[in-house]
């Protein structure tokens, strides 16, 4: 038997900590299993000054990974599924997705004293500027306060957090699971309902890629998938496929799992926010992603691609990540 693995991870402490703790939980299943981590540094990670969608948009976060999976130098990849294409290279495959953290996104405020210094979204001043580099989450925001000010915000969680310390920002919006899982959940001002602000497609799982000819591979990490969360997170990856979105449009969906149904919604939004198009779908959840495609043709033919295609055209590429 292999005794060893290398896993292919983006260098950031977020990155890193998922990469961990799957090593972590494999050598916790297979006592005396070398795990290895390979940081690779991608194109997202190397671009901080340009729209995304101007190089490229998708796959950004994980292309350098994959070339590496491909050419034997990682045996699994561990990413964060919102960054994850719906489409894969020849010869690799998502073959798990581990248990969801938190997917809603987190508004967070400096800090004063024992509490905040703004105590909600719903109180932000008139015109108060709001960092985040989603246009997912700047078109639901402005579609509720029109008077906020989006300003672009990039970089990795602590590089984020600095910048609004730095009163760059009255208040930034970041996924509470990021956030959460580097211990830094005092610094949540408000988890924001998922109807203010539907989360991106896949936000807060973490998925693993591999090579599809590889059993061992597939054996070893088979345990960590999470069967409610791979089920909610493909039919959100397929409403997504339908919609050829990139993770730098305004779309988002989010699926759960209640009674025994999944229970899906949608949107696709303009990115001033003053058009929203919204879609809900429900089913079994073994047709999770004909329900996810269906929300995507729903979405469609209330006129989601007109906004698209607005979109695409102007080439506004602002990352919904992390």
């Amino acid at each position: 038997m292999k005794n060893k693995v290398i896993i292919g991870t983006r260098g950031s402490k977020l990155a890193l900590w998922q990469a961990e703790w799957v090593k972590s939980e494999l050598q916790r299943m297979n006592p005396g299993l070398e795990v290895e981590l390979n940081k690779i540094k991608t194109t997202g990670d190397k671009i901080l000054d340009v729209p995304l969608a101007q190089v490229g948009g998708k796959g950004l976060f994980v292309k350098e990974i994959e070339e590496a999976l491909l050419a034997g130098e990682a045996d699994l990849a561990v990413h964060s599924m919102k960054d994850v294409p719906t489409d894969f290279p020849e010869g690799l495959h998502l073959a798990v997705i581990c248990k969801r953290e938190d997917p809603r996104d987190a508004f967070i405020t400096r800090k004063k004293g024992a509490g905040f210094e703004i105590g909600s979204f719903d109180e932000l001043p008139k015109g108060a500027s709001v960092g985040t580099s989603s246009l997912r989450r700047s078109c639901q925001l402005l579609s509720k306060r029109p008077d906020l000010k989006i300003v672009q915000l990039r970089g990795n969680l602590d590089t984020r957090l600095r910048k609004l310390d730095e009163k760059e920002f009255d208040s930034i919006i970041l996924a509470a699971a990021g956030v959460n899982r580097l211990g830094w959940s005092d610094r949540i001002t408000e988890l924001i309902p998922a109807e203010v602000s539907l989360p991106a497609i896949g936000q807060g799982a973490i998925g693993i890629e591999c090579r599809i000819k590889d059993d061992f591979i597939h054996d070893l990490i088979r345990p960590l998938n999470h069967e409610v969360t791979s089920t909610c997170v493909r039919a959100e990856r397929a409403c997504l496929k339908k919609l050829e979105g990139g993770c730098q449009v305004p779309i988002a969906a989010h699926a759960t799992i209640v009674g025994g149904k999944i229970i899906m919604d949608g949107l696709v939004g303009s990115v001033s926010g003053d058009r929203i198009i919204r879609a809900h779908a429900e089913g079994r959840p073994e047709d999770a992603e004909i329900i996810g495609k269906k929300l995507g043709d729903d979405l469609l033919s209330q006129g989601a691609d007109k906004i698209l295609s607005e979109v695409y055209g102007k080439n506004i590429g602002q990352i919904d990540h992390p």
